[in-house]
């Protein structure tokens, strides 16, 4: 079925048969607030309240129930948006998140990436608890929800090497945390497959696969887990 507002760029996550996709760019490539929920039941798409601020390149999840809508470019914006936003499903309202956004730390040799050439933030959610891989650094960190503020735990895996976050696949599967990417060189690259289940202590990364590609990793999707 067709959604009611065609949109590209959109922040989106399912929880079990319904999902929702937020914000985005319409044809005309007019940065879009609206949001719909797809029912794979009943096969139709329901628009839903508008978010409180317009937003593409964004990243969506469910955490405790409730969709949240992460970073992205707003109207006329050339940073990433800091705050995020919550869509609570019960009572069918948004809610601004301030500061929601893992936000790179600056140091001596770092340099400002235009907001349009970073990929969407890297983010997953196992056991309702909200991750990020935060590729400027090579750093997974943990949201602490009670404070509003990121934690690092430790490092991504050596070889999770990306071009302004592009390249690296950052997923929940079951009770882990999932990254798909490798190093590019000219004569191809290789294509790998880390897994770690989050538990107290820093990142113990296990190489479940590794194979010779050429491929370039912009998405993926982590599906029967």
């Amino acid at each position: 079925m067709k959604m009611n507002t065609p949109r590209c760029l959109f922040g989106s996550a399912s929880l079990g048969e319904i999902a929702i996709l937020a914000g985005g760019c319409d044809p005309r490539g007019n940065v879009l607030n609206s949001a719909e929920l797809y029912n794979s039941e009943t096969g139709t798409w329901v628009a839903i309240p508008n978010m409180n601020k317009a937003r593409k390149m964004c990243s969506g999840v469910f955490m405790d129930g409730k969709f949240y809508v992460i970073g992205g470019i707003g109207t006329g914006n050339s940073k990433m948006l800091t705050c995020g936003e919550a869509y609570d499903l019960k009572t069918r309202m948004w809610h601004e998140v301030p500061d929601m956004l893992p936000a790179r730390n600056g140091g001596a040799g770092m340099t400002e990436t235009p907001a349009a050439a970073e990929a969407p933030p890297l983010v997953a959610v196992v056991n309702n608890e909200l991750y990020a891989a935060v590729y400027a650094q090579k750093e997974v960190r943990k949201y602490d929800k009670q404070n509003n503020l990121w934690i690092t735990l430790g490092r991504l895996p050596e070889q999770a090497v990306s071009m302004n976050g592009w390249g690296l696949a950052f997923r929940a599967c079951g009770d882990q945390l999932i990254v798909v990417g490798g190093p590019r060189d000219l004569g191809g690259g290789m294509i790998e497959l880390h897994s770690w289940a989050p538990s107290e202590g820093p990142p113990q990364w296990d190489l479940l696969a590794r194979k010779p590609s050429g491929s370039f990793v912009y998405n993926c999707a982590v599906m029967g887990c």
